[in-house]
């Protein structure tokens, strides 16, 4: 047995399910995840002419862009949709709920992000409330992109994973690094229960060079029993990494890696990004 699957969480017309589900297993990715995209954007942006677009792959409901562009936490998000008052609505009066909640809360150096994830129902709310500017609900592993998605993908500057990395190889990142126009940023929280040396060593092959973030290790979330825990241990010491004192306590946890062309990363160090 392996992880415990969730797909159905990602078909559901809005987010109430899945921060009641996963709020329960106490899942954290987008919270740690927060300030280091905010910060990675800001550098993009602060670097580069014009905005720093950005592509947030198995992007589900727009959580990574909620948190990079709003005045919001995790916990605000939680709160919001697993409350009484979310509880009683429709799912067309979620949508126009949340239509003037996040405009309310939108920062003003917000990036323009463009979603990728195999979930239509996902995608299309993230687009209703005004998280995404434009989403494709596109499988790269199984196919090319479309020319809207390659379009859509031209000006991308960080792509940015919190979930998924273990489902994804090279085939996603070739196109996407193929249709951009300038040197992009990968930034992605992977789950130690896997190896992402096959994803890094083909994006070298593009130039970028990957880095993981030092002796620090991400919650994820808590494991739904004890077979999924002994899943994740035996997974964690086969890739050659240590589960004492991580996933011997109970939780998934990810590891960062960014990755980028290799005079960025002299110029700004991982060490104050993550």
């Amino acid at each position: 047995m392996g992880r415990t699957p969730f797909d159905d969480l990602y078909d559901q017309p809005d987010p109430r399910a899945y921060f009641r589900v996963l709020g329960a297993l106490d899942y954290q990715t987008p919270h740690h995840a927060q300030g280091v995209f905010r910060r990675m954007a800001a550098n993009r942006a602060a670097h580069l002419a014009g905005s720093a677009a950005v592509l947030d792959i198995c992007c589900s409901y727009g959580i990574n862009a909620a948190l990079l562009n709003h005045d919001l936490t995790w916990d605000d998000l939680y709160a919001h949709y697993t409350s009484p008052q979310a509880g009683a609505l429709t799912t067309a009066e979620m949508i126009q709920w949340d239509r003037a909640y996040y405009s309310a809360r939108r920062r003003r150096d917000a990036a323009p992000v463009t979603g990728l994830d195999v979930a239509a129902p996902a995608l299309d709310y993230a687009v209703a409330v005004g998280l995404l500017d434009e989403a494709f609900t596109e499988n790269l592993e199984t196919g090319p992109p479309s020319r809207a998605l390659r379009r859509a993908v031209r000006h991308t500057r960080l792509i940015t994973i919190t979930g998924g990395a273990s489902f994804l190889s090279p085939r996603t990142f070739q196109p996407i690094l193929a249709a951009a126009d300038a040197p992009v940023w990968i930034a992605a929280f992977v789950l130690r229960t896997g190896s992402y040396q096959p994803i890094a060593a083909n994006l070298l092959s593009h130039g970028l060079i990957t880095e993981k973030a030092a002796d620090t290790t991400f919650v994820q979330r808590r494991f739904t029993d004890g077979k999924e825990q002994q899943y994740a241990v035996d997974a964690v010491a086969a890739a050659g990494e240590d589960p004492h004192g991580r996933e011997t306590e109970g939780y998934f946890h990810t590891a960062l890696y960014l990755s980028r062309p290799p005079e960025d990363a002299a110029a700004f160090p991982l060490t104050t990004l993550a």
